[in-house]
């Protein structure tokens, strides 16, 4: 078997290896979230700003079936780039069929259960008054593609810790242009209106997943699976599960937060709140873009050193990603201090929305400067296979410092206690990983280091 992709992994150095593994990860996910925004704005321009509502309140359910192919496929991942590094092929390879297994097992009787009671969900995650209707018809639709979007994110993440990112690049642009080309032909050419934006949408995910199968069918992967490899082994189950649960984890809180949010910001200021907080949230997705982007390229990289006990590199990768994170997140910052009024506006020609929006999103971007800290404390301890501390990191912005906040703020500052909760979390969950992270270092990386080189 060829290993000479994986094996740069552990031997190029570390600012090149960062920017070639980060470099198609952000390309790919700023595509995706071009579609995302492109999308909105054909939902928002051609069915009008509660359709963009009605997209949101079906994200939380849909996310959350899909996060848990994500979840599958970065705890998997994560043993996979360890067992690369580890020269243990056979694991790597058994890995991959234990995720594709589980993945279609779980995700398939979560579609199940998300059909069964879609009249409770809907309304339960905000859809209700006007929105409930364009909901319900998008939601059902959508519905039906998760497991294969599921199985698609799953095998994106393994092709990434392969080493292999223009893939994984490519597995997401295709999808995305695939998906603006069916709106664009289902909304505005056929004025199929939500059903087409939500045919265009489960496209896509065929789209990606066919590319995906190709990818491992292909020369290009070095996991070279057979029918043996897709019976269940529990002890690589029981790994995959826990660090597989950091992911599922935080993808849940989100679908928590979304449910909260959809429902305060409705209370609050009814159908135009729900929309201001959809444009609010694609514009985190797409503005984030090269920070994510950095993160995704970062995890395979320590997963694959600490694997090799290369802690020296270890270190080297985490300090890099940082300092590379922060910068880009930094510009994002700018760019959305200056220009909120201009982005809204591209949306919506809702003078409401329009309005109210600009205000709400300084606030919601006003500490992403200091994200990329929390972003890669976190994924550091995914990567390397500590699950406990990276689900309690994962967890700390968004379940125990953000959900409570969003409880609490609203009922003495309105509307404007939703927006401030978003920057006071990031700031103290930022604090706590970044007191873990220097712990884990010093008491870990350092010393094992230190040991290796004596030993040599």
């Amino acid at each position: 078997m060829s290993k000479v992709n994986s094996e740069e992994l552990g031997n190029k150095p570390i600012g090149p290896l960062l920017i070639k593994q980060a470099v198609p990860a952000s390309i790919g996910i700023l595509v995706m979230s071009i579609n995302i925004l492109v999308d909105t704005i054909f939902v928002g321009n051609w069915i009008g700003s509660i359709g963009i509502a009605a997209i949101n309140v079906v994200l939380p359910v849909s996310f959350f079936i899909a996060a848990l192919g994500m979840a599958i496929g970065i705890g998997g991942s994560s043993i996979i780039s360890r067992a690369l590094g580890a020269d243990n092929d056979k694991k790597a390879q058994k890995t991959f069929g234990n995720q594709i297994t589980i993945t279609l097992l779980v995700t398939i009787t979560m579609v199940i259960i998300g059909l069964t009671f879609i009249n409770e969900l809907i309304p339960a995650f905000g859809g209700k008054g006007d929105i409930f209707d364009p909901a319900k018809i998008y939601y059902r639709v959508v519905l039906y593609g998760v497991p294969i979007l599921a199985l698609a994110m799953m095998g994106n993440s393994v092709i990434r810790a392969e080493g292999k990112p223009k893939f994984a690049m490519v597995a997401m642009i295709i999808p995305s242009v695939g998906n603006l080309i069916m709106d664009y032909v289902f909304i505005h050419i056929m004025d199929y209106g939500m059903l087409g934006a939500a045919w265009a949408t489960t496209g896509s995910y065929i789209l990606c997943l066919s590319y995906i199968v190709w990818f491992f069918l292909s020369k290009h992967s070095e996991l070279k699976i057979r029918w043996s490899d897709f019976g269940i082994d529990f002890d690589i189950l029981k790994e995959i599960g826990a660090l597989g649960f950091v992911t599922l984890s935080r993808q849940a809180v989100v679908s928590v937060t979304y449910l909260l949010l959809n429902n305060i910001l409705f209370e609050l200021g009814g159908e135009s709140s729900v929309a201001s907080y959809a444009i609010i949230a694609r514009m985190l997705m797409f503005a984030l873009f090269p920070v994510l982007g950095v993160t995704q390229g970062f995890l395979p990289i320590a997963g694959y050193n600490y694997g090799a006990e290369q802690y020296s590199r270890v270190r080297e990768s985490i300090n890099k990603a940082i300092g590379y994170a922060s910068a880009v997140a930094f510009l994002v910052f700018a760019l959305i201090m200056i220009f909120p009024e201009t982005i809204v506006s591209v949306f919506t020609n809702n003078e409401q929305v329009i309005q109210e929006t600009p205000s709400a999103m300084r606030w919601v971007f006003a500490a992403v400067p200091i994200i990329a800290l929390q972003l890669i404390g976190s994924a550091y301890f995914q990567a390397i296979g500590k699950a406990i501390p990276a689900l309690l990191l994962t967890l700390s912005r968004q379940g125990f410092i953000f959900i409570p906040l969003i409880l609490i703020l609203p009922n003495y500052y309105g509307e404007l206690g939703v927006w401030i909760s978003f920057p006071l979390a990031d700031l103290i969950s930022t604090i706590i990983t970044g007191y873990f992270l220097r712990r884990e270092v010093k008491s870990n990386l350092i010393v094992e280091d230190e040991a290796e080189m004596k030993a040599t």
